[in-house]
């Protein structure tokens, strides 16, 4: 972990960002702006998001030449993983001398720079509990600066200023230990499961970097984990022998799931509203008050109570807390409904992981609805071979499934999976697939199948939630 502060970068110096069209970067770069610094940044592929930037005065460059560097002349790069040594601009900046950050190493720098941090981790869920958790700290009139990985409507993009150095509260990913950059004062794991699996080729890998995940937590501070899951239990068992072998003291543990009743933060008097889960958050046997969720699912109750307890331990008030639940329409892209097609809803879900993808399945089918068509689409070649057996268990209930071929921007397609893989094999067990090469087909045969009242699930990465728009274009 890095130990730069932002404000010994000298005051209005250059940043440079290679890749800033990405979802992160992007917040970023509009975060760098925003502490003062001259922004700009390339991108090979020109985008709504890459116009907003250059709206915000970001110089913008849809080429990555060393030409770029040697014009914008910057104090600091900052790359992401995806970016190779080869890389033009990279290998100017090196001639140059230029410091170069990873994407995770400057949001270290960024975390290093704030009183108070909330680090949301797991597997599933990050996006929606650290915007609900933003979201009951603003209500409280906490001023947090915010950090997504996914459009908030609120915020008009996915991060938010805040106007002082108090508090952060940011989205942290565990693609290749980039999480392990980061401090925290509350740090808090929603699940683990086995994912990334081209850096962590088992779940132990998976675990034991949560484990470590904790070493950054200042040690009066907070974890929060998930008392449901055995894997973050496991992982918190790692943490503690290895805080007890450096002779740290270990952080606060503080435990929440919707179903144990030991547990610190719980769920009572749980009902199902169309859909829509109701239930009283519960601290340590008292009651916070009762909460009904604009969006729908079980484990949007987990992803609440999580929430709940990093807001609540960092100032929030209880009645800040519940009116933010009730109002909380969700982030983009998470069980996002577009607007209806032929007389459906339309949804559109990150749900690539078989995991996910089960869940808000299981969440769409507690919506009104006839019935449901799923559209999906994996995502990485690596995780869809590895994971092949959990797709095909997740995805054989459906009623009919569509399939899209696997999209990867990080990997080279050696022919060796598809989706028609998982497609055949689902049919192979009594279920209903079809794969489509071409997404035209697959537009197509969404048309012949759908009934007025159905709803259409699309669920994978942006390449296939695209068709959501596509079906209802904004007006």
């Amino acid at each position: 972990m890095t130990d730069i502060q932002l404000n010994s970068l000298e005051k209005g110096a250059r940043i440079y960002f290679v890749g800033i069209g990405g979802i992160s970067m992007s917040g970023l770069a509009i975060l760098a702006k925003g502490y003062g610094f001259d922004v700009g940044g390339s991108d090979m592929n020109p985008s709504e998001r890459t116009e907003m930037l250059a709206s915000k005065g970001i110089k913008i460059y849809n080429t990555q030449e060393a030409a770029n560097i040697i014009e914008f002349q910057p104090d600091y790069i900052v790359k992401t993983a995806a970016i190779l040594p080869k890389n033009k601009e990279l290998a100017q900046a090196l001639e140059m001398g230029i410091t170069v950050f990873d994407r995770s190493e400057f949001l270290g720098v960024i975390t290093n720079s704030y009183q108070k941090v909330i680090n949301i981790s797991g597997t599933h869920g990050k996006t929606t509990t650290t915007s609900m958790t933003s979201m009951m700290l603003i209500e409280s009139g906490i001023d947090p600066t915010v950090h997504l990985g996914a459009d908030l409507d609120i915020f008009n993009g996915t991060v938010r200023l805040g106007g002082n150095r108090d508090m952060l509260v940011s989205e942290a990913c565990e693609f290749k230990q980039s999480f392990l950059q980061f401090r925290s004062t509350t740090a808090a794991i929603t699940n683990i499961d086995h994912d990334h699996v081209d850096c962590y080729p088992t779940l132990q890998d998976v675990i034991d970097v949560f484990a470590k995940f904790t070493d950054n937590t200042d040690d009066d501070g907070f974890v929060v984990v998930n008392a449901a899951d055995k894997n973050c239990l496991k992982a918190i068992e790692q943490a503690k022998e290895a805080h007890a072998a450096a002779g740290r003291k270990m952080p606060t543990v503080i435990t929440f799931a919707a179903d144990e009743s030991d547990a610190d933060f719980t769920a009572a008097n749980i009902e199902f509203i169309e859909g829509h889960p109701a239930f009283d958050i519960m601290f340590k046997g008292e009651s916070l008050g009762r909460t009904q969720l604009r969006i729908p699912g079980s484990h949007n109750i987990s992803n609440a109570l999580t929430a709940s307890a990093c807001a609540y331990l960092n100032g929030a008030a209880p009645e800040a807390i519940i009116k933010a639940l009730n109002e909380f329409g969700g982030a983009d892209g998470r069980y996002t409904i577009k607007g209806q097609y032929k007389g459906c809803d339309v949804v559109v879900d990150y749900a690539h992981h078989p995991t996910a993808a089960r869940v808000t399945i299981e969440a769409a089918s507690h919506m009104p609805h006839n019935n449901i068509l799923v559209v999906f689409q994996p995502l990485t070649f690596n995780r869809t071979k590895m994971l092949f057996e959990d797709y095909v268990t997740s995805l054989l209930p459906c009623r009919k499934i569509l399939f899209a071929e696997i999209f990867s921007d990080r990997e080279i397609n050696t022919g060796e999976i598809s989706s028609k893989d998982i497609s055949d094999e689902i049919n192979k067990r009594g279920g209903d697939s079809e794969f489509f090469a071409d997404k035209a087909d697959l537009k197509a045969r969404i048309d012949e199948l759908i009934e007025p009242g159905d709803i259409i699930l699309i669920l994978g990465p942006e390449d296939i939630r695209h068709m959501g728009d596509e079906l209802c274009p904004k007006a």
